[in-house]
């Protein structure tokens, strides 16, 4: 892969990244779509144009499932329902930021409970980064919805879960398209919804909305991302996603007429600042080994 071709890829997938929020966000501020359809129209296209990118054979798409495929399926359903759902209560950017965060300090967490020792460096950038969240939810006028915050938490842990069972992947690609597949066996269980928390509420431009969210951005997105994660190390595509949530930040103002107020901008700056310390440390720490 050429060095351009390479940068065009991985700015593709960072901004698909970024979008997923800013599409889900637009079609729900309204509302023009139920947060229900949304999901489920998301994760029928992510699997519909998984499927036609891999040219999958019918075979294949009809396997049955095996229990660590089942595990992944509903960790990505788990995911993009809890996703959809905050993002009812939550702006764009800072529904990103808190998704963001989670997913990487999950993923430390669980280093952390299979014996790795933290390091100093990495503690300071844990401190900093929880004392600015904390800070951020402080009680004030500004201060985000706590049940959205819950339910975006909820989204990121499920996704550090996706993201580590598929850590020894012979296949990725393939993987994410059984993944996006087998998650469809979930949809039954959102549907009650409909009656619990909001009727089926559908407009044309809701429903494309949700689809270039499942094509493009969710099914399309991860499949870039994924060709291009062998050409960089762990910290490279660990910053490189601290633009996420920026990037984000800047959509929700460009397109669903959000505002940044300078509390969110401090502690995003305290947060992304911390976890940047922390991917620093762990490189470092892997740099140095002999």
């Amino acid at each position: 892969m050429s060095p351009f071709s390479l940068a065009l890829q991985t700015t593709f997938a960072l901004l698909a990244f970024a979008g997923n929020s800013v599409l889900c966000r637009l079609a729900l501020q309204d509302p023009q779509i139920d947060a229900t359809s949304f999901t489920i129209i998301r994760l029928i296209s992510g699997a519909f144009i998984l499927v036609a990118l891999l040219n999958l054979k019918i075979q294949l798409i009809l396997n049955k499932p095996n229990p660590r495929q089942i595990r992944q399926a509903a960790y990505l359903f788990i995911y993009a329902a809890g996703f959809s759902y905050a993002y009812i209560l939550l702006g764009t950017a800072p529904g990103a930021l808190v998704l963001f965060v989670t997913v990487q300090l999950a993923m430390l967490i669980r280093q952390f409970l299979q014996g790795k020792t933290l390091r100093r460096l990495e503690l300071v950038g844990i401190a900093l980064a929880v004392i600015c969240f904390v800070s951020w939810l402080a009680p004030s006028t500004q201060r985000p919805d706590l049940f959205g915050i819950l339910l975006m938490i909820f989204a990121g842990i499920a996704w550090a879960f996706y993201t580590l069972s598929g850590k020894n992947s012979q296949n990725a690609q393939l993987d994410t398209a059984r993944n996006f597949i087998n998650s469809l066996l979930f949809i039954p269980l959102i549907v009650p919804l409909y009656w619990w928390i909001a009727e089926p509420m559908i407009t044309t431009n809701g429903v494309l909305l949700a689809f270039t969210s499942g094509a493009i951005t969710s099914g399309l997105g991860y499949w870039v991302w994924y060709k291009v994660l062998p050409n960089f190390s762990a910290l490279s595509a660990g910053v490189m996603q601290l633009s996420v949530p920026i990037i984000a930040a800047i959509g929700g103002i460009l397109w669903n007429n959000e505002t940044i107020t300078l509390t969110f901008f401090l502690a995003s700056l305290g947060i992304l600042s911390g976890i940047f310390l922390v991917l620093y440390s762990g490189q470092q720490a892997i740099t140095k080994k002999p």
